[in-house]
Protein backbone atom coordinates (compact mmCIF):
# COMPACT_ATOMS: atom_id res chain seq x y z
CA UNK A 1 0.00 0.00 0.00
CA UNK A 2 1.54 3.28 -1.12
CA UNK A 3 -0.48 5.50 1.21
CA UNK A 4 -1.47 4.88 4.81
CA UNK A 5 -3.48 8.07 5.35
CA UNK A 6 -5.79 10.22 3.25
CA UNK A 7 -7.12 13.74 3.52
CA UNK A 8 -9.94 13.73 0.98
CA UNK A 9 -10.30 17.51 0.47
CA UNK A 10 -7.89 20.34 1.32
CA UNK A 11 -10.51 21.95 3.58
CA UNK A 12 -11.03 18.80 5.67
CA UNK A 13 -10.00 18.74 9.31
CA UNK A 14 -10.13 14.95 9.77
CA UNK A 15 -7.88 12.27 8.26
CA UNK A 16 -8.86 8.80 7.01
CA UNK A 17 -6.88 5.76 8.16
CA UNK A 18 -6.13 3.44 5.24
CA UNK A 19 -4.87 0.75 7.64
CA UNK A 20 -5.23 -0.05 11.32
CA UNK A 21 -3.26 2.19 13.68
CA UNK A 22 -2.50 1.60 17.34
CA UNK A 23 -2.62 4.13 20.17
CA UNK A 24 0.78 5.74 20.68
CA UNK A 25 1.87 5.49 17.05
CA UNK A 26 3.53 8.67 15.81
CA UNK A 27 2.75 9.51 12.19
CA UNK A 28 4.38 12.02 9.90
CA UNK A 29 1.83 14.31 8.26
CA UNK A 30 2.63 17.34 6.08
CA UNK A 31 5.96 17.91 7.76
CA UNK A 32 4.52 17.51 11.24
CA UNK A 33 4.19 14.62 13.69
CA UNK A 34 0.86 13.52 15.14
CA UNK A 35 0.71 11.07 18.05
CA UNK A 36 -2.41 8.92 17.97
CA UNK A 37 -4.12 8.93 21.36
CA UNK A 38 -6.23 5.83 20.71
CA UNK A 39 -6.60 2.96 18.26
CA UNK A 40 -7.77 4.12 14.82
CA UNK A 41 -9.35 1.22 12.92
CA UNK A 42 -8.98 1.10 9.16
CA UNK A 43 -11.63 3.28 7.38
CA UNK A 44 -12.14 5.46 10.48
CA UNK A 45 -11.00 9.06 10.93
CA UNK A 46 -9.03 11.04 13.48
CA UNK A 47 -8.73 14.74 14.26
CA UNK A 48 -5.97 16.62 12.51
CA UNK A 49 -5.75 19.58 14.87
CA UNK A 50 -8.28 18.99 17.65
CA UNK A 51 -11.77 20.41 18.26
CA UNK A 52 -13.64 22.38 20.87
CA UNK A 53 -17.22 21.38 21.66
CA UNK A 54 -19.44 22.81 18.93
CA UNK A 55 -16.69 23.01 16.30
CA UNK A 56 -17.56 21.95 12.77
CA UNK A 57 -16.19 18.67 11.41
CA UNK A 58 -15.41 18.80 7.69
CA UNK A 59 -14.90 15.96 5.20
CA UNK A 60 -15.12 15.99 1.39
CA UNK A 61 -14.92 19.76 1.87
CA UNK A 62 -18.39 19.96 3.47
CA UNK A 63 -19.90 20.00 6.95
CA UNK A 64 -20.48 16.41 8.14
CA UNK A 65 -20.90 16.90 11.89
CA UNK A 66 -20.18 18.92 15.00
CA UNK A 67 -18.05 18.06 18.01
CA UNK A 68 -20.15 17.31 21.09
CA UNK A 69 -17.14 17.70 23.40
CA UNK A 70 -13.50 18.68 23.20
CA UNK A 71 -11.56 16.30 20.97
CA UNK A 72 -7.78 16.19 21.26
CA UNK A 73 -5.52 16.04 18.24
CA UNK A 74 -4.97 12.44 17.15
CA UNK A 75 -8.24 11.19 18.67
CA UNK A 76 -10.71 8.99 16.80
CA UNK A 77 -13.83 10.64 15.41
CA UNK A 78 -16.81 8.61 16.65
CA UNK A 79 -20.48 8.71 17.63
CA UNK A 80 -19.30 9.44 21.16
CA UNK A 81 -17.76 12.80 20.28
CA UNK A 82 -19.43 13.93 17.03
CA UNK A 83 -23.08 14.37 16.05
CA UNK A 84 -24.69 14.81 12.65
CA UNK A 85 -24.84 18.30 11.21
CA UNK A 86 -25.41 19.46 7.64
CA UNK A 87 -25.29 22.80 5.86
CA UNK A 88 -28.44 24.68 4.88
CA UNK A 89 -29.15 25.14 1.18
CA UNK A 90 -30.98 27.54 -1.10
CA UNK A 91 -31.59 28.09 -4.78
CA UNK A 92 -29.51 30.96 -6.07
CA UNK A 93 -26.81 31.44 -8.66
CA UNK A 94 -25.77 28.19 -10.28
CA UNK A 95 -22.62 27.07 -12.02
CA UNK A 96 -23.40 24.32 -14.53
CA UNK A 97 -20.23 24.74 -16.61
CA UNK A 98 -18.40 21.44 -16.80
CA UNK A 99 -15.05 20.15 -17.92
CA UNK A 100 -16.01 16.83 -19.52
CA UNK A 101 -13.52 13.95 -19.28
CA UNK A 102 -11.52 12.70 -22.25
CA UNK A 103 -13.66 10.05 -23.99
CA UNK A 104 -11.37 9.43 -26.97
CA UNK A 105 -10.71 5.87 -25.79
CA UNK A 106 -14.42 5.10 -26.25
CA UNK A 107 -14.92 6.95 -29.53
CA UNK A 108 -16.95 4.85 -31.95
CA UNK A 109 -17.69 2.16 -29.36
CA UNK A 110 -21.12 0.51 -29.48
CA UNK A 111 -22.99 -2.19 -27.61
CA UNK A 112 -25.22 -4.91 -29.03
CA UNK A 113 -28.70 -4.25 -27.70
CA UNK A 114 -32.37 -4.85 -28.34
CA UNK A 115 -33.92 -2.01 -30.36
CA UNK A 116 -37.51 -1.06 -29.42
CA UNK A 117 -40.17 0.70 -31.54
CA UNK A 118 -40.06 3.77 -29.26
CA UNK A 119 -36.36 4.33 -29.98
CA UNK A 120 -35.03 2.87 -26.72
CA UNK A 121 -32.40 0.15 -26.76
CA UNK A 122 -32.36 -2.60 -24.15
CA UNK A 123 -29.38 -4.39 -22.68
CA UNK A 124 -31.56 -7.48 -22.07
CA UNK A 125 -34.75 -8.95 -23.52
CA UNK A 126 -37.17 -10.07 -20.81
CA UNK A 127 -40.82 -11.08 -20.63
CA UNK A 128 -42.65 -9.98 -17.46
CA UNK A 129 -45.43 -11.69 -15.52
CA UNK A 130 -46.95 -9.13 -13.14
CA UNK A 131 -49.69 -9.41 -10.50
CA UNK A 132 -51.75 -6.24 -10.02
CA UNK A 133 -52.43 -7.33 -6.44
CA UNK A 134 -50.81 -9.59 -3.86
CA UNK A 135 -53.79 -11.97 -4.06
CA UNK A 136 -52.31 -13.24 -7.34
CA UNK A 137 -48.89 -14.10 -5.91
CA UNK A 138 -49.66 -17.81 -5.52
CA UNK A 139 -50.81 -18.03 -9.13
CA UNK A 140 -47.63 -16.21 -10.09
CA UNK A 141 -45.56 -18.86 -8.32
CA UNK A 142 -47.44 -21.70 -10.02
CA UNK A 143 -46.81 -20.17 -13.44
CA UNK A 144 -43.17 -19.60 -12.56
CA UNK A 145 -42.74 -23.24 -11.57
CA UNK A 146 -44.48 -24.40 -14.74
CA UNK A 147 -42.38 -22.37 -17.18
CA UNK A 148 -38.86 -21.44 -16.12
CA UNK A 149 -36.81 -24.62 -16.19
CA UNK A 150 -38.95 -26.35 -18.80
CA UNK A 151 -38.17 -23.49 -21.20
CA UNK A 152 -34.48 -23.51 -20.31
CA UNK A 153 -34.34 -20.63 -17.82
CA UNK A 154 -32.32 -21.39 -14.73
CA UNK A 155 -33.83 -20.57 -11.38
CA UNK A 156 -31.92 -18.68 -8.69
CA UNK A 157 -30.24 -21.98 -7.77
CA UNK A 158 -26.96 -22.83 -9.45
CA UNK A 159 -28.21 -26.29 -10.38
CA UNK A 160 -31.34 -28.31 -10.99
CA UNK A 161 -32.20 -31.80 -9.69
CA UNK A 162 -33.58 -33.94 -12.53
CA UNK A 163 -35.94 -36.24 -10.60
CA UNK A 164 -37.63 -37.20 -13.86
CA UNK A 165 -34.45 -39.03 -14.85
CA UNK A 166 -34.82 -41.29 -11.82
CA UNK A 167 -38.44 -41.95 -12.79
CA UNK A 168 -37.38 -42.97 -16.28
CA UNK A 169 -34.59 -45.24 -15.00
CA UNK A 170 -36.99 -46.92 -12.57
CA UNK A 171 -39.61 -47.44 -15.28
CA UNK A 172 -36.94 -48.99 -17.49
CA UNK A 173 -36.09 -51.53 -14.80
CA UNK A 174 -32.94 -50.04 -13.28
CA UNK A 175 -31.89 -51.53 -9.94
CA UNK A 176 -31.18 -49.57 -6.75
CA UNK A 177 -27.42 -49.43 -7.40
CA UNK A 178 -27.98 -47.90 -10.84
CA UNK A 179 -30.37 -45.35 -9.37
CA UNK A 180 -27.86 -44.35 -6.68
CA UNK A 181 -25.11 -43.89 -9.26
CA UNK A 182 -27.22 -41.84 -11.68
CA UNK A 183 -26.12 -38.26 -12.36
CA UNK A 184 -29.26 -36.18 -11.80
CA UNK A 185 -27.66 -32.75 -11.26
CA UNK A 186 -27.81 -30.23 -14.10
CA UNK A 187 -25.99 -26.92 -13.66
CA UNK A 188 -27.54 -23.58 -14.49
CA UNK A 189 -25.39 -23.04 -17.57
CA UNK A 190 -26.57 -26.34 -19.03
CA UNK A 191 -30.17 -25.33 -18.43
CA UNK A 192 -29.60 -22.01 -20.18
CA UNK A 193 -28.02 -23.76 -23.18
CA UNK A 194 -31.29 -25.60 -23.68
CA UNK A 195 -33.36 -22.42 -23.99
CA UNK A 196 -36.23 -22.76 -26.40
CA UNK A 197 -36.15 -19.01 -27.14
CA UNK A 198 -32.47 -18.00 -27.46
CA UNK A 199 -33.22 -14.29 -27.96
CA UNK A 200 -35.27 -14.04 -24.75
CA UNK A 201 -32.97 -13.61 -21.76
CA UNK A 202 -35.55 -14.62 -19.19
CA UNK A 203 -39.07 -14.53 -17.78
CA UNK A 204 -39.30 -12.26 -14.74
CA UNK A 205 -42.04 -12.52 -12.10
CA UNK A 206 -42.60 -9.26 -10.19
CA UNK A 207 -44.09 -10.52 -6.93
CA UNK A 208 -45.09 -7.77 -4.47
CA UNK A 209 -47.42 -7.12 -1.51
CA UNK A 210 -49.34 -4.13 -2.91
CA UNK A 211 -52.33 -3.36 -5.08
CA UNK A 212 -55.02 -3.24 -2.40
CA UNK A 213 -55.52 -2.04 1.16
CA UNK A 214 -53.43 0.86 2.39
CA UNK A 215 -54.11 4.23 0.84
CA UNK A 216 -55.37 4.68 -2.72
CA UNK A 217 -52.25 6.62 -3.66
CA UNK A 218 -50.14 3.52 -3.02
CA UNK A 219 -52.02 1.60 -5.71
CA UNK A 220 -51.77 4.51 -8.13
CA UNK A 221 -48.01 4.73 -7.52
CA UNK A 222 -47.69 0.98 -7.96
CA UNK A 223 -49.39 1.16 -11.35
CA UNK A 224 -47.07 3.95 -12.47
CA UNK A 225 -44.08 1.90 -11.33
CA UNK A 226 -45.31 -1.21 -13.16
CA UNK A 227 -45.90 0.89 -16.29
CA UNK A 228 -42.25 1.95 -16.07
CA UNK A 229 -41.23 -1.70 -16.04
CA UNK A 230 -43.51 -2.69 -18.92
CA UNK A 231 -42.26 0.18 -21.12
CA UNK A 232 -38.65 -0.48 -20.03
CA UNK A 233 -36.12 -0.93 -22.82
CA UNK A 234 -35.13 -4.34 -21.41
CA UNK A 235 -38.72 -5.65 -21.60
CA UNK A 236 -40.37 -7.19 -24.67
CA UNK A 237 -43.89 -7.51 -23.24
CA UNK A 238 -45.90 -8.65 -20.23
CA UNK A 239 -48.63 -10.87 -18.87
CA UNK A 240 -50.81 -9.12 -16.27
CA UNK A 241 -52.66 -11.06 -13.57
CA UNK A 242 -55.63 -9.23 -12.06
CA UNK A 243 -58.01 -10.50 -9.41
CA UNK A 244 -60.62 -7.96 -10.47
CA UNK A 245 -61.75 -6.20 -7.30
CA UNK A 246 -58.45 -4.68 -6.14
CA UNK A 247 -57.61 -0.98 -5.86
CA UNK A 248 -54.92 -1.28 -8.55
CA UNK A 249 -57.36 -1.58 -11.42
CA UNK A 250 -56.02 -2.24 -14.91
CA UNK A 251 -57.40 1.13 -16.03
CA UNK A 252 -54.85 2.85 -13.76
CA UNK A 253 -52.05 0.83 -15.35
CA UNK A 254 -53.39 1.55 -18.83
CA UNK A 255 -53.43 5.31 -18.15
CA UNK A 256 -49.86 5.17 -16.84
CA UNK A 257 -48.72 3.28 -19.95
CA UNK A 258 -50.29 5.89 -22.24
CA UNK A 259 -48.66 8.69 -20.25
CA UNK A 260 -45.20 7.16 -20.69
CA UNK A 261 -45.69 5.97 -24.28
CA UNK A 262 -48.77 7.23 -26.16
CA UNK A 263 -47.89 4.81 -28.99
CA UNK A 264 -47.38 1.78 -26.76
CA UNK A 265 -47.26 -1.31 -28.96
CA UNK A 266 -45.62 -4.09 -26.97
CA UNK A 267 -47.62 -7.32 -26.59
CA UNK A 268 -49.62 -7.14 -23.35
CA UNK A 269 -51.94 -9.88 -22.10
CA UNK A 270 -54.36 -9.03 -19.27
CA UNK A 271 -56.18 -11.81 -17.41
CA UNK A 272 -58.81 -11.27 -14.70
CA UNK A 273 -59.35 -14.22 -12.37
CA UNK A 274 -62.84 -13.24 -11.24
CA UNK A 275 -63.98 -13.56 -14.87
CA UNK A 276 -62.41 -16.99 -15.26
CA UNK A 277 -64.29 -20.29 -14.93
CA UNK A 278 -61.69 -21.83 -12.62
CA UNK A 279 -58.23 -21.33 -11.22
CA UNK A 280 -56.79 -24.10 -13.40
CA UNK A 281 -58.28 -22.49 -16.51
CA UNK A 282 -56.95 -19.09 -15.43
CA UNK A 283 -53.40 -20.41 -14.94
CA UNK A 284 -53.48 -22.41 -18.17
CA UNK A 285 -54.53 -19.32 -20.13
CA UNK A 286 -51.77 -17.27 -18.51
CA UNK A 287 -49.16 -19.89 -19.43
CA UNK A 288 -50.37 -20.14 -23.03
CA UNK A 289 -50.48 -16.38 -23.56
CA UNK A 290 -47.05 -15.95 -21.99
CA UNK A 291 -45.74 -18.64 -24.33
CA UNK A 292 -47.28 -16.79 -27.28
CA UNK A 293 -45.58 -13.60 -26.08
CA UNK A 294 -42.22 -15.35 -25.88
CA UNK A 295 -42.57 -16.38 -29.52
CA UNK A 296 -42.95 -12.69 -30.45
CA UNK A 297 -40.16 -11.57 -28.13
CA UNK A 298 -37.77 -14.11 -29.64
CA UNK A 299 -37.99 -12.35 -33.02
CA UNK A 300 -35.92 -9.45 -31.67
CA UNK A 301 -32.15 -9.86 -31.96
CA UNK A 302 -29.22 -7.85 -30.65
CA UNK A 303 -27.91 -5.14 -32.97
CA UNK A 304 -25.25 -2.42 -32.53
CA UNK A 305 -26.31 0.75 -30.72
CA UNK A 306 -24.42 3.87 -29.60
CA UNK A 307 -23.38 4.16 -25.96
CA UNK A 308 -25.72 7.15 -25.69
CA UNK A 309 -28.59 4.63 -25.42
CA UNK A 310 -27.29 3.42 -22.06
CA UNK A 311 -29.16 4.63 -18.97
CA UNK A 312 -27.04 3.92 -15.89
CA UNK A 313 -28.55 3.66 -12.40
CA UNK A 314 -26.15 4.73 -9.62
CA UNK A 315 -26.65 2.86 -6.34
CA UNK A 316 -24.76 2.12 -3.12
CA UNK A 317 -25.51 -0.09 -0.15
CA UNK A 318 -23.68 -1.78 2.70
CA UNK A 319 -21.35 1.23 2.52
CA UNK A 320 -18.13 1.54 4.49
CA UNK A 321 -15.52 4.17 5.21
CA UNK A 322 -13.84 3.53 1.85
CA UNK A 323 -16.99 3.77 -0.31
CA UNK A 324 -16.73 7.52 -0.76
CA UNK A 325 -13.04 7.46 -1.69
CA UNK A 326 -12.82 4.44 -4.01
CA UNK A 327 -15.93 2.74 -5.45
CA UNK A 328 -18.24 5.77 -5.47
CA UNK A 329 -15.90 8.26 -7.17
CA UNK A 330 -14.87 5.55 -9.66
CA UNK A 331 -18.54 5.06 -10.53
CA UNK A 332 -18.88 8.85 -10.67
CA UNK A 333 -16.13 8.97 -13.29
CA UNK A 334 -17.90 6.24 -15.28
CA UNK A 335 -21.06 8.33 -15.06
CA UNK A 336 -19.18 11.38 -16.36
CA UNK A 337 -17.75 9.37 -19.27
CA UNK A 338 -21.20 8.14 -20.24
CA UNK A 339 -22.77 11.60 -19.95
CA UNK A 340 -19.99 13.08 -22.07
CA UNK A 341 -20.98 10.64 -24.82
CA UNK A 342 -24.67 11.60 -24.69
CA UNK A 343 -25.79 8.88 -22.27
CA UNK A 344 -27.88 9.14 -19.12
CA UNK A 345 -27.09 8.51 -15.45
CA UNK A 346 -29.61 8.44 -12.59
CA UNK A 347 -28.58 9.21 -8.99
CA UNK A 348 -31.17 8.17 -6.39
CA UNK A 349 -31.40 7.76 -2.57
CA UNK A 350 -32.40 11.30 -1.55
CA UNK A 351 -31.84 10.77 2.21
CA UNK A 352 -28.22 10.11 1.28
CA UNK A 353 -27.85 13.48 -0.42
CA UNK A 354 -28.39 15.28 2.88
CA UNK A 355 -25.65 17.86 3.32
CA UNK A 356 -24.63 18.04 -0.34
CA UNK A 357 -27.85 19.63 -1.60
CA UNK A 358 -26.16 22.95 -2.31
CA UNK A 359 -23.53 21.39 -4.56
CA UNK A 360 -26.22 19.57 -6.56
CA UNK A 361 -28.42 22.67 -6.74
CA UNK A 362 -25.46 24.63 -8.09
CA UNK A 363 -25.03 21.99 -10.82
CA UNK A 364 -28.67 22.16 -12.01
CA UNK A 365 -28.95 23.45 -15.59
CA UNK A 366 -31.88 25.75 -14.82
CA UNK A 367 -33.72 27.26 -11.86
CA UNK A 368 -36.89 25.18 -12.27
CA UNK A 369 -34.92 21.93 -11.90
CA UNK A 370 -33.06 23.35 -8.88
CA UNK A 371 -36.35 24.42 -7.26
CA UNK A 372 -37.86 20.97 -7.80
CA UNK A 373 -34.89 19.27 -6.15
CA UNK A 374 -34.88 21.65 -3.19
CA UNK A 375 -38.64 21.27 -2.74
CA UNK A 376 -38.56 17.46 -2.76
CA UNK A 377 -35.64 17.37 -0.32
CA UNK A 378 -37.32 19.78 2.10
CA UNK A 379 -40.62 17.90 1.95
CA UNK A 380 -38.95 14.52 2.44
CA UNK A 381 -36.90 15.75 5.40
CA UNK A 382 -39.95 17.32 7.07
CA UNK A 383 -42.09 14.19 6.65
CA UNK A 384 -39.33 12.18 8.31
CA UNK A 385 -39.26 14.59 11.25
CA UNK A 386 -43.06 14.55 11.52
CA UNK A 387 -43.06 10.80 12.22
CA UNK A 388 -40.30 11.06 14.81
CA UNK A 389 -37.39 10.14 12.57
CA UNK A 390 -34.94 12.17 10.50
CA UNK A 391 -32.12 11.94 8.00
CA UNK A 392 -29.67 11.95 10.93
CA UNK A 393 -30.95 8.43 11.79
CA UNK A 394 -30.02 7.06 8.36
CA UNK A 395 -26.59 5.42 8.93
CA UNK A 396 -27.03 1.71 9.63
CA UNK A 397 -25.13 -0.17 12.36
CA UNK A 398 -22.87 -1.57 9.62
CA UNK A 399 -22.17 1.92 8.27
CA UNK A 400 -21.26 3.20 11.73
CA UNK A 401 -19.05 0.23 12.56
CA UNK A 402 -17.07 0.82 9.37
CA UNK A 403 -16.52 4.53 9.82
CA UNK A 404 -19.63 6.33 8.51
CA UNK A 405 -20.78 7.91 11.73
CA UNK A 406 -23.17 10.65 10.48
CA UNK A 407 -25.66 10.87 7.64
CA UNK A 408 -23.88 13.91 6.22
CA UNK A 409 -20.59 11.98 6.11
CA UNK A 410 -22.34 9.05 4.45
CA UNK A 411 -24.13 11.39 2.02
CA UNK A 412 -21.01 13.31 1.01
CA UNK A 413 -19.41 10.02 -0.01
CA UNK A 414 -22.56 8.61 -1.59
CA UNK A 415 -22.99 11.68 -3.81
CA UNK A 416 -19.63 10.93 -5.43
CA UNK A 417 -21.46 8.33 -7.54
CA UNK A 418 -22.96 11.25 -9.46
CA UNK A 419 -19.60 12.48 -10.72
CA UNK A 420 -19.26 16.15 -11.61
CA UNK A 421 -21.55 16.63 -14.62
CA UNK A 422 -24.47 19.10 -14.68
CA UNK A 423 -27.86 17.97 -13.35
CA UNK A 424 -30.16 17.94 -16.38
CA UNK A 425 -33.36 16.78 -14.65
CA UNK A 426 -34.94 15.97 -11.30
CA UNK A 427 -37.45 13.12 -11.12
CA UNK A 428 -39.99 12.27 -8.47
CA UNK A 429 -40.53 8.56 -7.83
CA UNK A 430 -41.80 6.70 -10.97
CA UNK A 431 -41.09 9.66 -13.30
CA UNK A 432 -39.18 8.62 -16.42
CA UNK A 433 -35.66 9.67 -17.37
CA UNK A 434 -36.08 11.34 -20.75
CA UNK A 435 -33.22 13.87 -20.75
CA UNK A 436 -29.62 12.76 -21.36
CA UNK A 437 -27.18 13.72 -18.65
CA UNK A 438 -27.29 13.31 -14.87
CA UNK A 439 -30.81 12.89 -13.46
CA UNK A 440 -31.67 12.96 -9.74
CA UNK A 441 -34.42 10.50 -8.76
CA UNK A 442 -36.30 10.64 -5.45
CA UNK A 443 -36.14 7.23 -3.76
CA UNK A 444 -35.41 6.09 -0.20
CA UNK A 445 -31.92 5.02 0.77
CA UNK A 446 -33.30 1.49 1.25
CA UNK A 447 -31.32 -0.52 -1.27
CA UNK A 448 -34.10 -2.55 -2.87
CA UNK A 449 -36.69 0.23 -2.86
CA UNK A 450 -34.08 2.41 -4.56
CA UNK A 451 -32.97 -0.10 -7.21
CA UNK A 452 -36.62 -0.92 -7.89
CA UNK A 453 -37.21 2.78 -8.53
CA UNK A 454 -34.11 3.19 -10.70
CA UNK A 455 -35.27 0.46 -13.08
CA UNK A 456 -38.82 1.82 -12.98
CA UNK A 457 -37.51 5.17 -14.24
CA UNK A 458 -35.64 3.57 -17.11
CA UNK A 459 -32.17 2.47 -15.97
CA UNK A 460 -31.12 -0.38 -18.27
CA UNK A 461 -27.97 -1.04 -16.21
CA UNK A 462 -27.37 -0.49 -12.48
CA UNK A 463 -24.00 -0.27 -10.78
CA UNK A 464 -24.18 -1.00 -7.06
CA UNK A 465 -21.17 0.00 -4.95
CA UNK A 466 -20.68 -1.70 -1.59
CA UNK A 467 -18.11 -1.87 1.17
CA UNK A 468 -19.69 -4.59 3.30
CA UNK A 469 -21.35 -6.77 0.65
CA UNK A 470 -24.99 -7.27 -0.28
CA UNK A 471 -26.91 -9.81 -2.40
CA UNK A 472 -29.19 -7.23 -4.01
CA UNK A 473 -30.15 -7.25 -7.71
CA UNK A 474 -33.04 -6.24 -9.95
CA UNK A 475 -35.39 -8.27 -12.19
CA UNK A 476 -34.92 -6.26 -15.40
CA UNK A 477 -31.78 -4.11 -15.04
CA UNK A 478 -28.51 -6.09 -14.80
CA UNK A 479 -26.90 -5.05 -11.52
CA UNK A 480 -23.12 -4.88 -11.33
CA UNK A 481 -21.44 -4.92 -7.89
CA UNK A 482 -18.26 -2.94 -7.30
CA UNK A 483 -16.47 -3.28 -3.95
CA UNK A 484 -14.81 -0.39 -2.16
CA UNK A 485 -12.10 -2.65 -0.74
CA UNK A 486 -10.16 -5.68 -1.92
CA UNK A 487 -10.83 -7.66 1.27
CA UNK A 488 -14.53 -7.77 0.39
CA UNK A 489 -13.85 -8.68 -3.25
CA UNK A 490 -11.77 -11.64 -2.11
CA UNK A 491 -14.20 -12.72 0.61
CA UNK A 492 -17.31 -12.53 -1.59
CA UNK A 493 -16.15 -13.28 -5.14
CA UNK A 494 -19.57 -14.78 -5.88
CA UNK A 495 -21.18 -11.35 -5.36
CA UNK A 496 -18.56 -8.80 -6.46
CA UNK A 497 -17.89 -8.10 -10.16
CA UNK A 498 -15.34 -5.28 -9.98
CA UNK A 499 -12.83 -4.45 -7.22
CA UNK A 500 -12.23 -0.75 -6.56
CA UNK A 501 -10.02 -1.54 -3.57
CA UNK A 502 -7.09 -1.22 -5.96
CA UNK A 503 -7.61 2.54 -5.70
CA UNK A 504 -6.91 2.34 -1.95
CA UNK A 505 -3.79 0.22 -2.52
CA UNK A 506 -2.53 2.62 -5.18
CA UNK A 507 -2.64 0.13 -8.05
CA UNK A 508 -5.36 2.12 -9.82
CA UNK A 509 -6.59 5.68 -10.03
CA UNK A 510 -10.20 6.75 -9.87
CA UNK A 511 -10.01 7.46 -13.60
CA UNK A 512 -8.48 4.12 -14.61
CA UNK A 513 -11.00 2.18 -12.51
CA UNK A 514 -13.86 4.24 -13.96
CA UNK A 515 -12.73 3.36 -17.49
CA UNK A 516 -12.36 -0.31 -16.54
CA UNK A 517 -15.91 -0.27 -15.19
CA UNK A 518 -17.29 1.27 -18.38
CA UNK A 519 -15.53 -1.41 -20.44
CA UNK A 520 -17.24 -4.06 -18.32
CA UNK A 521 -20.63 -2.32 -18.61
CA UNK A 522 -20.37 -2.39 -22.40
CA UNK A 523 -19.74 -6.14 -22.28
CA UNK A 524 -22.73 -6.64 -19.97
CA UNK A 525 -24.93 -4.46 -22.17
CA UNK A 526 -23.94 -6.60 -25.18
CA UNK A 527 -24.73 -9.88 -23.45
CA UNK A 528 -21.05 -10.86 -23.41
CA UNK A 529 -20.65 -10.81 -19.62
CA UNK A 530 -23.07 -11.88 -16.89
CA UNK A 531 -22.92 -10.00 -13.57
CA UNK A 532 -23.07 -12.15 -10.44
CA UNK A 533 -26.43 -10.71 -9.38
CA UNK A 534 -27.93 -11.90 -12.68
CA UNK A 535 -26.20 -15.28 -12.45
CA UNK A 536 -27.56 -15.77 -8.93
CA UNK A 537 -31.09 -14.72 -9.87
CA UNK A 538 -31.15 -11.82 -7.40
CA UNK A 539 -34.41 -10.33 -8.68
CA UNK A 540 -35.29 -8.05 -5.77
CA UNK A 541 -38.42 -5.95 -6.27
CA UNK A 542 -39.94 -3.78 -3.51
CA UNK A 543 -42.22 -0.89 -4.56
CA UNK A 544 -42.02 2.18 -2.31
CA UNK A 545 -45.36 2.96 -0.69
CA UNK A 546 -44.25 6.58 -0.21
CA UNK A 547 -44.35 6.34 3.55
CA UNK A 548 -41.19 7.39 5.36
CA UNK A 549 -38.37 5.04 4.44
CA UNK A 550 -34.75 6.05 4.96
Amino acid sequence: MKNKLLKVHPDDNIIVALRDFKAGERIEWNGDTIELLEDIPVKHKFSERGFKAGDEVLMYGVLVGKATRDIFRGSRISRENVTHSASAFQVGERQADWQAPDVSRFKGRTFNGYHRPDGKVGTMNYWLVIPLVFCENRNLQVIQGAMLEQLGYASSRQFSVNTQKLVQLYQNGADTEALLEADIIQDAEAIQRNRLFPNVDGIKFLQHDGGCGGIRQDSETLCRLLAGYITHSNVAGATILSLGCQNAQFQLLEEALREIDPNFSKPLYVLEQQKSNSEREFIAEAVKKTFAGLIQANKTERRPAPLSKLILGLECGGSDGFSGISANPALGYTSDLLVAMGGTAILSEFPELNGVEQELINRCVDEAIAEKFAGIMQSYAQRAVDVGSGFDMNPSPGNIKDGLITDAMKSAGAAKKGGTSPVTDVLDYTEQATKPGLNLLCTPGNDVESTTGLAGSGANLIVFTTGLGTPTGNPVAPTIKISSNTTLARRMPDLIDVDAGTIISGEDTIESKGEELLDYLIRVASGEATPNAVRLGQDDFIPWKRGISL
